[in-house]
C-alpha cells in the first residue's frame, strides 16, 4: 500500500515541511541553526517545490520574508535559529506588525526538557514576542503542527495581516508522529454590506469637497484598479497613506499625492479644506497624520468614514462619523461600479489637487548642486519601467524618491513604515529573486548600507539583479536635519567615515560604480542594468543638500530666529 501524509509516520521537521507545501508556500529565507536541524533536512526532500534562501544576516532573512509577503499577499517565510537569531530576526517582525504584512517566523527552540534552566540560548518567545506579533506560541506536541500551522496561516491573513511566531523545540522536530494535514488554509476577511456601501454613498453625496485616502496592505492588483475606477469614474481626489503610494496609478487625474515624509505644505492644506475624508484600509497613524496634528484626534473636525479590515482599529484614535470593518479588496470590489452623479460638481477641486501635486513633484530641468538629488531623480524616473520595483529604506534620501517617482500598478513600492534602517537592499533582493527579470531599485543611505549591504552576497550567490542607489552624504542625515532643527550647528553622534562603497560592493559580487556628477548618473544606471547582475551605483551628494525641502543653512537660521524669539520672550 502507498504511504500517504495521513498514514505514514513522519519527523516533526518533516510534518512541518508537509504543511507549508500544503498551504501554499514555496519560498522561505533563513540563516541556517542546529536547532532546526529536521526542518532544513526536510527541506532537502522537497527543493523542487520549495526554494530556501540563506541570507547573511537574520534581519535580512526577516526583511526578505517581510518583502515576500507584501508583493504576493500570502505569509512570507522566515527561519531562524534560537536566541541570537531570533533577537536579530525581531526587527522583521516589528515591520511586519506595523506594515501589516502576513509573515510567519519559525524559530528553532531549545530542547524541552532544559526549559526554565537558562539554557543555551534559551528564550520566553511568548514574552519576547507578544507585544509585536499577531500571536505567539510554542509547538510542544509534533501531532499538534498541522493544527498550529493551518491556524498561523490564518492568523497571519485574517482580519489585519501581521506576523505570527512559532517556536519549535528541536527535540520535537526529531520526534515521529502520525497525523493527518490540515486542509489549506483560506483567509478570514469582513465585506463591505450593502447598507454599509449605500451609507457611504449618501455621505459622498452629500460633501462639497470629498477626498479618499488609501493605505494599509491587502491591495492586489484587483482591488487596486477597482478603487481607481471609482476615483476616477466620480472624480474624487485620492491621496495615500505613508509609502502605500503604488496603490493608485499617480498618473490618474485624480491622483493628488501622499501623507508622508515628502508632503508638499499645498496638499496639507487641502485636508483642512475637506469636508469628508473617505479612509479605507489605512490607520491614520502618526506619520500619515504629520504626528496627528494634520488631523487632531479624537474629533478630527470633518466628517470621517473608515473602513479597516480590524475593527478594533476603527475609532482608536479619531472618532469616525461612519466606521465599518471591511478588507481593501473586498471595499474596493463594492465601490468600483458605484455612481455618485457629482463628477461635475468635484472636477474644479479634484482638478486643483491634481494640479498642485504636478507642480510640486516636477523637478527642476537645470541642476543647482554638483550632483542635484532632484535633477538625478527626475532623470530617473524617465528611465524605470512601468513594472519596476522601488524599495526604500528609512532616511531623508527616499523623500526624493517619494516626491519625484511615479508610483501605481504593476510596479509595487516596498518602504517600512515603521522607519527601519537596513531594510531595502534585503527586501530588493528578495524582489528581485521572486521577479526575474524586472526591474528592481532600492534607495539607501551610506548609513543603512553598512547596516545590511553584505546581502548582495546574497544577490550574488542566487542571481538576483537589484540596483542599489546608495545615497553617501557622510551622515545620518534625519537625525543630523533634527539635530540641525533643535541644537543648531552642534553635531554629535551623525558623522559616518569615509567608506569605499564600490569596492565593497564589488567584493561581494556586484557591479559598482561612483558617480559624482548629475548628468553622469542616467548613463550610470543603465550600465548597471545592462550588466546582468547585482548593482551598486554610489551617488556622492553634500550634506548641505540634506532633503527635497530645506538645506542644513535653512535649519541653521530658522533654528537661531526660534532661539532668539524665544529668548527675548524669557
Amino acid at each position: 500500500m502507498l504511504m500517504t501524509s495521513e498514514t505514514r509516520i513522519r519527523t516533526g521537521g518533516q510534518i512541518l515541511v508537509d504543511q507549508l507545501l500544503n498551504h501554499g508556500a514555496d519560498t522561505g529565507f533563513c540563516v541556517p541553526g542546529e536547532s532546526y536541524l529536521e526542518v532544513l533536512d526536510a527541506l532537502y526532500d522537497v527543493r523542487d517545490r520549495f526554494r530556501l534562501i540563506n541570507a547573511r544576516h537574520e534581519a535580512g532573512a526577516a526583511n526578505m520574508a517581510e518583502a515576500h509577503g507584501k508583493l504576493t499577499g500570502r505569509p512570507g517565510i522566515a527561519m531562524v535559529t534560537r536566541g541570537p537569531g531570533a533577537c536579530h530576526a525581531a526587527i522583521g517582525v516589528h515591520i511586519a506588525q506595523q506594515d501589516s504584512t502576513p509573515m510567519i517566523l519559525l524559530v528553532g527552540q531549545i530542547a524541552r526538557g532544559t526549559t526554565d534552566r537558562e539554557a543555551f540560548q534559551e528564550i520566553d518567545y511568548r514574552a519576547m514576542f507578544g507585544p509585536i506579533a499577531k500571536w505567539v506560541t510554542q509547538i510542544e506536541d509534533p501531532t499538534r503542527i498541522p493544527e498550529y500551522m493551518a491556524r498561523a496561516f490564518r492568523v497571519a491573513t485574517s482580519g489585519r495581516p501581521g506576523p505570527v511566531v512559532i517556536a519549535l523545540p528541536e527535540d520535537m522536530l526529531t520526534e515521529r508522529a502520525r497525523v493527518a494535514d490540515a486542509p489549506a488554509y483560506a483567509p478570514t476577511r469582513a465585506a463591505l454590506s450593502p447598507q454599509g456601501r449605500t451609507n457611504i454613498g449618501e455621505a459622498l453625496k452629500q460633501a462639497e469637497r470629498p477626498l479618499i485616502l488609501v493605505g494599509g496592505s491587502g491591495w492586489d492588483d484587483a482591488a487596486c484598479a477597482g478603487i481607481t475606477r471609482f476615483a476616477e469614474r466620480n472624480g474624487i481626489p485620492v491621496t495615500c497613506s505613508f509609502r502605500r503610494q503604488d496603490i493608485v496609478s499617480n498618473r490618474s487625474p485624480v491622483y493628488a499625492g501622499d501623507f508622508g515624509t515628502s508632503t508638499g505644505p499645498a496638499l496639507i492644506a487641502r485636508l483642512r479644506e475637506a469636508d469628508l475624508l473617505l479612509v479605507i484600509g489605512a490607520r491614520l497613524g502618526e506619520m500619515t497624520t504629520k504626528t496627528y496634528e494634520a488631523i487632531t484626534p479624537p474629533d478630527p473636525g470633518l466628517r470621517l468614514v473608515h473602513l479597516h479590515p480590524d475593527p478594533d482599529e476603527i475609532g482608536r484614535v479619531y472618532s469616525p462619523e461612519i466606521g465599518l470593518a471591511c478588507a481593501p479588496a473586498e471595499a474596493a470590489a463594492a465601490l468600483a461600479d458605484l455612481n455618485l452623479g457629482r463628477t461635475d460638481d468635484w472636477a474644479g477641486w479634484t482638478e486643483g489637487l491634481r494640479a498642485e501635486y504636478l507642480s510640486d513633484t516636477t523637478p527642476p530641468e537645470t541642476a543647482a548642486w554638483k550632483l542635484d538629488m532632484d535633477v538625478a531623480v527626475g532623470e530617473l524616473r524617465t528611465r524605470l519601467p512601468e513594472d519596476a520595483i522601488v524599495t526604500l529604506d528609512a532616511g531623508n534620501h527616499t523623500g526624493w524618491a517619494q516626491r519625484y517617482l511615479r508610483f501605481g500598478r504593476p510596479g509595487r513600492e516596498l518602504g517600512s513604515t515603521c522607519g527601519a534602517m537596513g531594510y531595502s537592499v534585503p527586501v530588493a533582493v528578495a524582489a528581485s529573486l521572486g521577479h526575474p527579470g524586472r526591474c528592481v531599485v532600492a534607495f539607501v543611505g551610506d548609513g543603512g548600507f553598512q547596516m545590511s549591504g553584505a546581502e548582495l552576497a546574497t544577490a550574488a550567490h542566487y542571481g538576483a539583479t537589484p540596483i542599489i542607489i546608495l545615497v553617501n552624504n557622510g551622515t545620518y542625515g534625519t537625525i543630523r536635519m533634527h539635530q540641525e532643527r533643535e541644537h543648531p550647528e552642534r553635531v554629535s553622534g551623525t558623522d559616518l567615515s569615509a567608506t569605499d562603497f564600490c569596492r565593497v560592493a564589488e567584493g561581494l559580487g556586484a557591479h559598482a560604480e561612483q558617480v559624482t556628477r548629475t548628468e553622469d548618473f542616467g548613463p550610470a544606471f543603465e550600465r548597471a542594468r545592462a550588466s546582468g547582475r547585482a548593482a551598486l551605483i554610489e551617488l556622492i551628494t553634500e550634506p548641505e543638500q540634506i532633503s527635497t525641502r530645506t538645506t542644513i543653512t535653512k535649519l541653521r537660521e530658522s533654528a537661531r530666529l526660534r532661539q532668539s524669539v524665544e529668548g527675548g520672550c524669557s
